[in-house]
């Protein structure tokens, strides 16, 4: 996965994230640990984007 690919695909994923903390204010989400799940996945991301650009 290029850099530019990964950079649009946490982009995608800030947003959806996003989506789903309103969604959670408005009226609960079925399961909450999706939440941290979209969390946790973007910062993976973002630690493999860091790594590719520092080589």
């Amino acid at each position: 996965m290029s850099v530019q690919d990964l950079e649009e695909r946490i982009a995608a994923e800030k947003a959806n994230l996003t989506m789903l903390k309103v969604q959670h204010a408005v009226s609960p989400v079925e399961n909450p640990s999706i939440i941290k799940k979209s969390r946790r996945d973007i910062a993976r991301m973002l630690t493999i984007l860091g790594q590719k650009k520092n080589l």
